[in-house]
């Protein structure tokens, strides 16, 4: 845990006990491990937001290049049979 031995974790309990009694050691054991837990919980909630936001900008990267690569679909070539006049031919019409 830290890089921490057995004889570490036991001279900082011993200081931690001279320091702050007895009595208030447990209410601050509680404390430190409720902090700890709310970090914890709030790191959690970062990288899920963090991993939200980069699958939503991948999807929208991925959209847009496969819009890329298809044709659009919307600019279909036309016919042309309508706009076209017969060559060597004038529409005079006499009824």
């Amino acid at each position: 845990m830290f890089g921490l031995g057995m004889q570490e974790m036991i001279v900082i309990f011993v200081i931690a006990l001279l320091v702050f009694g007895p009595k208030r050691l447990p209410e601050l054991g509680r404390s430190l491990g409720r902090g700890l837990a709310e970090f914890k919980r709030a790191s959690e909630e970062l990288k899920e937001g963090l991993a939200v936001e980069l699958s939503a900008e991948e999807d929208k990267a991925a959209a847009v290049a496969h819009e890329e690569r298809q044709p659009a679909k919307a600019e279909a070539p036309s016919t042309g049979a309508a706009e076209e006049k017969p060559e060597g031919t004038d529409e005079t019409r006499n009824a």
